[in-house]
């Protein structure tokens, strides 16, 4: 028999997800893998066809063997309407928490129910009234995925304008900051958090023509350690994602030479994709993460050197 999930639980194996179907079904644990991540018809979660044992293909996306149990949790998702964040964000609902979008652009396409909150992270006025209003309705905030960002034109150190460059770092780095201050007492009060700050891998190794993102997210590496270590003693944990190149709409921007080339810099010569992101984002938020704060997640294929 499996045993029951202690409180706060955040984390599942199959066989529990099972039995939680079985005995206390929700609404928001009884989807099929394909609602939200493609995945062949018919196939659950903890289903016998997922096990460790079965090859992953990644084209498909499929669900792993782990599930999360975030009932009761409140989920704010910055950058929650398209690419890796409407992942999260879908990610979340299934696993039944709240989830709250701040994001310039509605959602569309999302297909899970969530409140949606107009917020530019440069505006700490507008992130204050958001966090408010959030509190108002759901009491609280356990979960902070910070996605909202821009990487900016790509040029030369010495052709970038001045006023570009603060943009930037206005919007990533200092973005950070603003969201940061604003829901992290919220968590303080309620005594519980989890922080996942999305990074890149240009913040760990600097990409050529893009300085301004590269520094940017240096900074926001630099200030998830530098928070970790303030909330250390409380059960807030904080940690970023550091991404390589991922799957998302934004590629259909590029060449297809540009995109092989990020590619071919992959040691596993693919791209990543959003599921994937938020799978680990689904760890981090859960209560399995203990001991982990401070800390820079890879997400590279193996590109990242350190």
């Amino acid at each position: 028999m499996v045993s029951p999930l202690p409180p706060h639980r955040g984390i599942m194996t199959g066989e529990q997800a099972r039995v939680l179907r079985g005995h206390i079904l929700h609404p928001h644990t009884a989807w099929k893998a394909e609602s939200f991540v493609g995945a062949a018809a018919g196939d659950r979660l903890g289903s016998k066809s997922e096990s460790a044992s079965r090859p992953i293909s990644f084209g498909e996306q499929r669900l792993r063997d782990v599930s999360y149990d975030f009932l009761g949790r409140v989920a704010v998702v910055t950058g929650g309407s398209n690419g890796i964040g409407a992942q999260i964000a879908r990610q979340y609902h299934a696993a039944g928490a709240t989830v709250v979008i701040w994001d310039l652009a509605e959602p569309k396409n999302l297909e899970v129910p969530c409140s949606f909150h107009r917020v530019d992270i440069s505006e700490p006025s507008q992130i204050n009234a958001a966090t408010s209003e959030v509190v108002e309705q759901h009491g609280k905030i356990d979960f902070l995925s910070h996605n909202a960002g821009f990487a900016g034109p790509t040029l030369p150190v010495t052709r970038y304008d001045p006023e570009v460059w603060a943009r930037i770092i206005e919007v990533n780095l200092n973005g950070t900051f603003h969201v940061c201050q604003s829901v992290v007492p919220e968590m303080e009060r309620g005594g519980f958090g989890r922080i996942v700050n999305m990074a890149s891998l240009a913040g760990k190794e600097g990409t050529p023509n893009a300085s301004a993102y590269s520094a940017a997210k240096a900074g926001v590496i630099a200030f998830t350690k530098a928070l970790a270590k303030e909330l250390a003693e409380t059960d807030i944990r904080v940690n970023c994602i550091a991404p390589a190149a991922v799957k998302t709409d934004i590629l259909d921007q590029m060449t297809p030479e540009f995109v092989e080339t990020m590619i071919q810099k992959s040691p596993m010569k693919r791209l990543g994709s959003t599921a994937e992101a938020a799978e680990l984002v689904m760890w981090l938020s859960s209560s399995a993460c203990t001991f982990n704060s401070g800390a820079v997640f890879d997400l590279s294929g193996g590109r990242a050197t350190y």
